[in-house]
């Protein structure tokens, strides 16, 4: 039996065993060959990177207006709503960015998402937008059709189920869908439409999570191989174990162990079983000449799971993938309190640690000439109160609703911010940081706290990275059911030619 050193890689093999068998089987029958498909192997390289942040990122304080202008939401409103007690960033602190479709307005990011040494060593993701090479989408949330502030309130439109949920958002969010319960994530529903056509002959699954099983990655006939951070190096994710001697008596016992897999293929679970452990067999093969990148990468949680990431592209042709779909997992940002607690600690020390495994990972596809290549995005399932939670030490935020979201890569059309403003036109691509304004889904009076209703749904931002990941459009359609409920269906960050 095949055994991982890093004791993982067996239940992404039997998770595999669905996909290889009459399951997989039976959905590619029942799909058939939709209209305009794209009916050819891709000649080129894609992936995309999920970045995960969960706990509900306070995008407030990710990005941030520094402008003055008094017809804008600018840093005056933000400064009223948070530093009384404790939660507003500094003015001169925050990290200057000009944004040409807010007519050139200036706002800032985290001042943790710069350089932290003089000597650039540990450099943050802060100049890739100048570099055009990140954007921001604004204003992005669970929503089943778009919503202003007075159909909040009169129920007039259908709400997402269970708003503030951890789980029940989050779940939104990985599949796409704030209508109905869906147990089918849109990372694996684009493996279920390609994966056959766009990776005939691969050797691992489309789809990799760096950090267990998770709804994103799972598929009606696609399943994730799941795999351990940069701690396991690749050339032992895959082992034969028992096998390592060359003696007579292992010689004879693998040969009956090859020999085994050949009988009985007329059973369908037999024969997937089979085909998985010659596929795990050989990717083993291909992965088992470690090839180490160039880049340093951080040694946390998000740096060791981007450089496995950064690892296993590097053997993009060894394991013959022409398209690939990563997904890694950051948590704690569950901020209620002590989220401005120094500089390593809380929001503080997530950014800095997101921003530099970022930046080194960017740097890693460069130095492999793919970063043209790859798409890297952000996900959380919701932002956070604009008004804070406690205050002093303990400040923090509470759950609420529309959040920004991080894309860098070099096809992406960073330095600018995208989104949409509301159903009815008004407003900008920016919430207005009014607490009780047009934006806000509180309507408690005084003690509103600041909670975005999206402009921007799931579907319209997943859409616009798939449809640059190659998918065609009656696929997206199909793939993103409630897509057709928003004007757009393609935000525009993404250079699709």
């Amino acid at each position: 039996m095949i055994k991982s050193a890093s004791a993982l890689s067996m239940a992404a093999l039997a998770a595999q065993t669905e996909r290889f068998g009459v399951v997989s089987a039976l959905a590619q029958t029942k799909k058939g060959k939709p209209e305009n498909a794209r009916l050819a192997p891709p000649g080129d390289y894609k992936a995309l990177v999920c970045i995960s942040l969960d706990g509900g990122n306070d995008g407030n304080n990710m990005v941030v207006p520094k402008h003055a202008d008094a017809n804008v939401s600018g840093y005056a409103q933000y400064a009223a709503a948070r530093a009384a007690k404790g939660l507003a960033i500094a003015r001169a602190e925050l990290l200057s960015i000009n944004v040409p479709r807010l007519n050139n307005l200036e706002y800032g990011f985290h001042p943790n998402f710069g350089d932290m040494t003089a000597n650039g060593l540990n450099r943050g993701v802060h100049e890739l937008f100048a570099q055009q090479k990140l954007a921001v989408v604004a204003n992005v949330g669970t929503l089943v059709e778009p919503m202003t502030r007075r159909q909040y309130i009169d129920n007039s439109v259908p709400k997402p189920y269970q708003l503030g949920s951890h789980f029940d958002q989050q779940a939104q969010m990985y599949s796409a869908r704030a209508d109905v319960r869906f147990q089918i994530g849109w990372g694996g529903r684009i493996a279920d439409y390609r994966q056959a056509l766009d990776n005939a002959g691969a050797l691992i699954p489309m789809i990799s999570s760096i950090n267990g099983s998770t709804l994103f990655t799972l598929g009606g006939a696609t399943r994730a191989l799941t795999l351990a951070d940069a701690a396991t190096p690749l050339n032992r994710i895959f082992v034969l174990n028992g096998f390592e001697n060359n003696d007579p008596a292992t010689v004879a016992r693998r040969r009956i162990f090859d020999r085994l897999r050949t009988r009985d293929l007329t059973s369908e679970l037999i024969k997937s079983a089979s085909h998985v452990t010659d596929q795990a067999v050989t990717a083993g093969q291909a992965f088992g000449s470690q090839q180490e990148v160039t880049v340093n990468f951080p040694n946390t949680e998000i740096g060791r799971q981007l450089k496995q990431v950064a690892r296993i592209i590097r053997k993009r042709s060894e394991v013959n993938v022409r398209r690939q779909i990563f997904f890694v997992h950051f948590g704690g940002f569950d901020t209620h309190n002590g989220q401005v607690a120094g500089q390593t600690d809380g929001q503080n020390g997530l950014f800095f640690h997101l921003s530099q495994a970022m930046r080194a990972f960017y740097d890693e596809l460069t130095v492999q000439a793919v970063e043209s290549s790859v798409t890297a995005f952000t996900l959380s399932e919701f932002g956070r109160t604009f008004d804070p939670a406690d205050s002093g030490i303990n400040v923090g935020s509470d759950h609420a609703w529309g959040n920004h979201m991080l894309v860098m890569g070099g096809a992406v059309r960073g330095g600018d911010f995208y989104g949409s403003t509301r159903p009815d036109g008004s407003g900008d691509i920016f919430p207005t940081l009014v607490k009780n304004g047009p934006d806000d889904a509180d309507n408690a009076g005084s003690a509103a706290r600041g909670r975005w209703i999206p402009t921007v749904s799931v579907e319209q931002y997943a859409a616009t990275l798939t449809r640059w990941f190659g998918v065609p459009d009656n696929e997206i359609n199909a793939i993103f059911p409630n897509l057709s409920n928003f004007a757009l269906s393609d935000l525009g960050f993404m250079n699709n030619s």
